[in-house]
């Protein structure tokens, strides 16, 4: 039976929301796979508007939830009606959306508050024993949520110093690698936290996906 999985978005835009590339290389990935997924996206104001020609704030508002319908082509719900029993795994890209709109990493560091509809995504997918994937700096959110998680987000001392901080145990990995956590079934890969091309981006969401779904049998 195909599986179907749950894709939490934070944006459109790496800036201020969901890298674009990893977000399309997920849901790639998941179809080449044969796993069905639905998006999800927190009803929220974003923490701030980035203009991705010039890298100045553009002093406007958006909402996470419509920017996100931009990468899902509009087929996406909003993150307060996920359903656990739904999903056979969940998966959030990255994108500086995970550290401003889904949490609060980039301001906060290891302090950091989650959205309270990921954290609950997150801690029902995880109380229901399903596997978690996150690419790039997403997986900060599971650090702060899961005690004792095995992550990556590939060489970048100062965060992994704060995943350790908040009770992770972090390991190195470069282009294409991931890193599987078999006890608390999390899957992470560091995508465009090393300098990366998009075929590299490709490499790494499609063996996190594959090792999703491995998780999920």
């Amino acid at each position: 039976m195909a599986k179907s999985v749950a894709v939490i978005l934070s944006g459109c835009g790496f800036q201020d929301g969901a890298e674009i590339q990893e977000s399309v290389m997920t849901l790639l990935a998941l179809d080449l796979q044969g796993a069905s997924y639905q998006c999800f996206a927190p009803d929220i104001e974003q923490f701030k508007v980035q203009n991705h020609l010039t890298g100045e704030s553009a002093f406007e508002s958006r909402n996470v939830l419509i920017e996100s319908a931009r990468i899902a082509r509009g087929d996406i719900k909003a993150l307060s009606e996920f359903e656990v029993a739904n999903f056979d795994a969940l998966v959030m890209p990255g994108g500086f959306g995970a550290a401003l709109n889904l949490s609060t990493f980039a301001i906060d560091g290891a302090a950091c508050k989650i959205n309270s509809d990921v954290e609950a995504a997150v801690r029902k997918t995880y109380s229901a024993k399903k596997p978690i994937g996150a690419l790039c700096i997403a997986p900060v959110i599971l650090a702060k949520l899961i005690p004792d998680a095995n992550l990556t987000i590939g060489n970048d001392t100062d965060v992994a110093k704060a995943l350790e901080s908040m009770g992770a145990n972090h390991s190195n990995s470069n282009h294409g690698e991931v890193l599987v956590d078999p006890v608390n079934k999390l899957v992470t890969t560091p995508c465009y936290m090393l300098d990366a091309k998009v075929s590299d981006i490709y490499q790494g969401a499609n063996a996190l996906v594959r090792e999703l779904i491995t998780l999920s049998s």
